[in-house]
């Protein structure tokens, strides 16, 4: 007899619905699995034939085929066991073919006494069915422990299970299950941080270009000697930046539910990620991929922060990769099995010290490094990835003066109003467009949604000829100008703002 079931996989991050066929006729027992399964899912017949037994169902000596369609893409994982055994048990008659055999879709991973245990992805199979015509109506049955974070989804019946067995007597009419319910409140939106920028002594140009960053979402670069406080201070960032909206937290979960880093009593991410990877790190790692492709620390940065720690010492060629993503916001992975396109629209920052021994520029210590050293050290960051960060800030070492210093510094929450109501003036006049902020914004628009004071066109023109800006620089000094503007409740960008944001890319000063 056949029989045929719904399932879903993950390809990048994205549901794609599966039918499950699954064969049973007479002849030399057997148990086949077709479809591009890999090693997971061929071991899959074992863990079935096992839960169905000890489930307390028949599992007849036949020659059983079960077809993963369609056939050309490659199936990972152990998410399929469940639905292999429902086809099965349908098959073989155990299970009656009701209407909630034919609008469920089945995902889960068998252990061998029929429980069921909780997979990864299973917020992403949910968006990805309420977003598609033919499985809007379907109901997803799932592991009970997936429950919670699934039904994060709108529009889409979801089920726990804890058992095979349990799933059995529903599809049976003896049992009813009681829908999954969502853990998810707009009061469930993180917003506080236990680091405040309050905690920091001095240096008041840093505080201002993070300020300037959180309100535009730019890149920034900070440069100074070790102990200066570069890492301090962006680790602070995300005291500062926007509450992310409800659709951004559900983005945001739906990544790290894909990646396998949601936490299983908690799986809200209900706070702005902030990513900090090892130097060491993998190219996979850090821009996704890996033999079956993974997010990586680009993607799982999606709408927060991306921390590189002592540029420099990263490899030539992640700093290299990290082109594409700064640029166009995403992230395209190219396998032998799959070409997958993750999200990677993220704030970067990054800090190094302005030579080998740290010392250079530093009127305290004598710099240790030759010339040839610190040109070799500096050239590790191309003009290319130069040209994609916004703000190159210099943090000078702290006075000891600064750190006698009783008075508090301005607090994160007050920072972070005037951060929020300079959100709030672009998404109001991008409101349009696709840009939400103005890191964003493409150059196109700048007539329209920059305009430029005469003295403040005058004042660009002088430090493109001078410096010897690209036209990729003089974009992001404009886009950083009309930043500086919103803070200051203005639409014109004047010389000050344009001034500001020159001040702000120090590196191209010292070319």
């Amino acid at each position: 007899m056949l029989a045929k079931v719904d399932s879903c996989t993950i390809v990048g991050i994205e549901g794609i619905p599966l039918e499950i066929e699954v064969d049973i006729t007479d002849g030399l027992p057997a148990f086949d699995i077709i479809g591009l399964p890999d090693a997971s899912v061929r071991e899959a017949k074992e863990r079935v034939r096992a839960a169905i037994r000890n489930s307390g169902f028949d599992f007849p000596y036949k020659r059983v085929t079960v077809n993963l369609a369609p056939a050309d893409l490659k199936k990972e994982g152990s998410s399929f066991d469940l639905a292999i055994a429902v086809g099965f048990l349908a098959a073989t008659g155990q299970i009656p073919r009701t209407e909630n055999l034919e609008t469920g879709v089945f995902i889960g991973e068998l252990s061998l006494d029929g429980n069921l245990r909780g997979i990864n992805g299973t917020l992403a199979i949910a968006l990805s069915m309420a977003g598609l015509a033919s499985h809007c109506d379907k109901a997803l049955y799932l592991p009970e422990a997936n429950g919670p974070e699934a039904a994060l989804a709108n529009n889409i019946k979801i089920f726990g299970l804890t058992t095979l067995a349990q799933l059995v007597r529903h599809l049976r009419g003896e049992e009813n299950l009681l829908p999954a319910r969502p853990l998810f409140r707009d009061s469930d939106i993180n917003t506080n941080s236990e680091l405040d920028f309050k905690e920091v002594k001095g240096q008041e140009t840093a505080k201002r270009a993070l300020e300037i960053a959180a309100a535009g979402a730019h890149n920034l670069l900070f440069y100074g000697p070790p102990g200066s406080g570069k890492t301090m201070l962006a680790r602070r960032i995300p005291s500062i930046l926007p509450a992310p909206t409800s659709d951004e937290v559900l983005q945001i979960t739906r990544i790290h539910s894909v990646a396998g880093q949601l936490n299983p009593t908690r799986p809200l991410k209900n706070g702005r990620p902030f990513r900090s990877p090892h130097h060491s790190a993998s190219m996979a790692g850090v821009i996704g991929g890996g033999k079956a492709p993974r997010p990586g620390e680009v993607t799982l940065a999606h709408l927060g922060v991306l921390f590189f720690d002592e540029m420099p010492e990263y490899s030539r060629e992640i700093l290299e990769a990290l082109r594409q993503p700064l640029e166009d916001r995403e992230v395209t992975v190219t396998r032998l099995t799959a070409t997958v396109t993750y999200p990677a629209d993220f704030m970067f920052i990054g800090s190094m010290n302005p030579c080998p021994c740290g010392n250079y520029g530093d009127p305290r210590l004598e710099c240790r490094c030759s010339p040839n050293q610190i040109l070799r050290y500096r050239s590790k960051l191309s003009g290319p990835l130069m040209d994609r960060l916004d703000l190159h800030v210099e943090v000078p070492a702290i006075k000891y003066e600064q750190l006698e210093d009783k008075e508090e510094g301005e607090a994160s929450a007050k920072i972070r109003s005037r951060v929020e109501a300079a959100r709030s003036r672009q998404r109001v006049r991008y409101k349009d467009l696709a840009a939400t902020t103005n890191a964003q914004l493409r150059s196109k628009y700048f007539k329209q949604y920059c305009p430029l004071s005469a003295a403040a066109r005058s004042l660009l023109h002088q430090a493109f000829q001078s410096l010897g800006l690209s036209m990729r620089a003089h974009d992001r000094i404009i886009r950083v100008a009309r930043t500086i503007a919103d803070l200051n409740s203005s639409e014109v960008i004047d010389a000050p703002h344009i001034a500001e944001a020159i001040q702000c890319r120090s590196l191209d000063r010292q070319h």
